[in-house]
């Protein structure tokens, strides 16, 4: 950590460090040594925090106190450890060592612990005694101090490793064939516009242009020169050559190595990563569910990611490359074969789902209608003040659009009760199919808004401690929605049934 740390914090601190050399240049004696001096104090502040750092582990708790002048002891029973996250960057992996984040599931800002630059097999280690309470980590020690004699030896480690690997049943493992759905997702499309945004801001800062730069001087000639036609065709060439780069390209950073295994002793883990490797376990006990997501591009390729929904995790964790990730985008079958395994039961992710009915159909084209109304009559409005006529077209082509999503939005919707899940599914852009166990179900939250309730729908939600933290069918008739929620969770919206029958039950795909 001595060798770790202070680079670390070098790189963090660059900005700086350069104000303080400009700085001394600055001054009559033109003091070079202000850069060099700011680098010995961030450096000592390092070494300082890592002679004030203590860690202990023992059956019962977690403890990590830390500060010499602002002294901070985090503590937090072992019952509450919801993950353990071990990572390691390049830099880590050069020293042999690893990252342990201990996650508690709590929102607060000190909810988790993080045990930084610990040896790596130690790392493996720690993870194994906190989740899976396995004979092979019990030579973990009741207190382990930084720098102290009584920690885990290589050999234990290694042990430790080797049973825990031997007990692992492997669910899943990334195909290189998979890199094909990369340009599929949106990573592509976000990296290209980070990239551009950020280079634009800082030629901008430098006071270039880019019409004053050789190479694109020399471009913008060739494309002056011809046709316009060309030009838009080697721009969206160049445009999909680039994302395609940047999406495989952060596709293998972030999945190389996929591996998804189930361990004897209750825990799922999942291990990726090319530079900066990451290993989540997550037990299964807290584990509420699986998430199909399938984005209107990975549809279309039949591709699909999963993700858990697991007690303990922030919100925040479940978006793409979150630790409740349980596959990247792979094909459909292998997604919802792995959710098949991981639920023990393939009923719930492949079961027939219940339709909305026609009233839940007509209120979603009356939307794509208004919505498409507004913005012709906004063009209109625009147009008779001055703007382009050529305004109008878009707004008029929002019209055959929003028909086509309504009616594939409509096609997604639909709810089901089977295997114990409450399965629910919604969105056309980014449809979602969400498995949830009935027993992880703390309650229920219908919602009608004024046009809900003159068409007789509402929107029943699931709340539960897992994932999201509530799961809605949408736009479900109001006797339908009770008696769906009266079937997952018996008893519970007893006072709110109707004597008349729910509507009858619509099955599709």
């Amino acid at each position: 950590m001595l060798l770790f740390a202070p680079i670390r914090e070098l790189g963090r601190y660059i900005p700086l460090l350069v104000g303080l050399v400009f700085a001394g240049r600055q001054l009559p004696g033109g003091e070079w040594w202000w850069g060099p001096l700011g680098a010995v104090g961030v450096m000592a502040l390092t070494v300082l925090r890592w002679v004030t750092t203590r860690y202990c582990i023992t059956p019962e708790k977690v403890q990590l106190r830390t500060g010499l002048l602002q002294r901070r002891t985090l503590v937090t029973p072992t019952d509450r450890v919801r993950t353990v996250d071990v990572t390691a960057s390049v830099m880590h992996r050069l020293l042999g060592l690893a990252k342990v984040d201990i996650g508690t599931g709590t929102q607060e800002i000190f909810g988790g612990l993080s045990l930084d630059a610990l040896p790596a097999a130690e790392a493996t280690t720690l993870r194994a005694e906190l989740l899976h309470r396995s004979a092979a980590s019990s030579n973990v020690p009741a207190a382990v101090a930084s720098g102290e004699s009584g920690s885990i030896t290589a050999e234990d480690a290694v042990a430790a490793g080797n049973r825990e690997t031997e007990e692992d049943t492997e669910l899943a493992r990334l195909d290189r064939r998979w890199v094909r759905y990369a340009p599929f997702t949106m990573s592509g499309v976000l990296g290209a516009a980070a990239i551009l945004g950020v280079g634009s801001r800082f030629l901008d800062q430098l006071g270039v242009k880019v019409e004053d730069l050789g190479p694109a001087t020399g471009v913008l000639d060739v494309v002056g020169r011809i046709p316009i036609w060309l030009d838009v065709l080697l721009a969206v060439a160049g445009l999909v050559g680039s994302l395609t780069a940047l999406s495989v390209s952060g596709y293998l950073l972030s999945y190389w190595g996929f591996r998804l295994s189930r361990h004897a002793g209750g825990s799922l883990h999942i291990t990726r990563g090319l530079l900066t490797t990451r290993a989540t376990s997550i037990e299964e006990r807290r584990l509420r569910g699986v998430e199909l997501s399938e984005p209107l591009l990975l549809r279309a390729v039949q591709a699909a990611r999963l993700r858990g929904i697991t007690t303990g995790l922030k919100a925040a964790d479940s978006s793409e490359g979150g630790s409740s990730l349980l596959l990247p985008p792979a094909p459909r079958t292998v997604a919802v074969d792995v959710a098949a395994r991981i639920l023990g039961d393939r009923v719930p992710v492949e079961v027939l789902l219940t339709a909305h009915g026609p009233a839940a159909r007509r209120r979603l084209f009356i939307r794509a209608f208004v919505s498409a109304f507004v913005l012709v009559a906004a063009a209109g409005v625009a147009i008779s003040l001055g703007a382009p006529r050529w305004l109008a077209l878009p707004a008029i082509a929002t019209l055959p659009l929003g028909v086509v999503l309504a009616a594939d939005r409509y096609r997604s919707l639909g709810h089901a009760i089977a295997g114990g899940c409450l399965v629910t599914r919604q969105g056309s852009l980014p449809r979602r199919r969400d498995v949830l166990n009935c027993d992880g179900i703390i309650g229920w939250n219908l919602r009608q808004s004024f046009f809900q309730r003159r068409a007789g729908l509402a929107s029943l939600t699931a709340t539960t401690a897992a994932g999201r933290q509530g799961y809605t069918a949408v736009d479900v008739p109001l006797p339908m929605a009770l008696s769906l929620g009266n079937r997952a969770v018996p008893g519970l919206l007893g006072d709110f049934l109707t004597s008349g029958p729910a509507p009858a039950a619509v099955p599709r795909t």
